[in-house]
């Protein structure tokens, strides 16, 4: 019996790697809001300069889970005609791309300067957009079963001598 479900082709051991470190831009990006946030309320500097390394953590594993990917996406036709595909990519990219303008704003003006009214819009917006990414992969996984397995798991012993 062959895998009828569209696969992963960024894998290690039949482990899909772009699920195993989206939640690291993720956690990134939503922190980045997190501190904008906590320094709009205490104007600490720390706040707006740990906004700025979270936002350059963030960008730094968004590059790695966007090959990632879009090595699954580019490898395997029948994910490229999902509508979530489509919608969960270009959401990323725009996710992506703001953060990367917030992140560039912080570095030119400096990282309190841009908290306020930009930074932490962007970081909101990006949050926001990451709900609706994460919504298009939950599509992607559990209604298309892209990267899931459909073949039976070896059984497990049940003599443990």
């Amino acid at each position: 019996m062959t895998d009828q479900n569209p696969h992963s082709t960024a894998k290690i051991a039949d482990h899909p790697l772009h699920p195993m470190i989206v939640p690291f831009p993720i956690a990134f990006f939503i922190s980045a809001l997190a501190t904008d946030l906590v320094y709009l309320q205490t104007a600490g500097p720390g706040w707006a300069q740990a906004s700025m390394w979270l936002l350059g953590a963030g960008l730094a594993m968004a590059l790695l889970a966007a090959v990632l990917g879009l090595t699954d996406f580019l490898g395997e036709r029948r994910v490229r005609r999902i509508r979530e595909a489509w919608l969960h990519m270009i959401g990323n990219v725009l996710a992506v791309a703001l953060a990367a303008v917030s992140f560039y704003l912080r570095a030119t003006q400096g990282a309190e300067a841009a908290v306020a009214p930009a930074g932490v819009t962007l970081s909101a917006v990006v949050a926001v957009l990451l709900l609706f990414n994460g919504w298009m992969g939950w599509a992607l996984v559990y209604r298309h079963h892209v990267g899931v397995s459909d073949l039976a798991p070896a059984p497990i012993p049940t003599d443990r001598r």
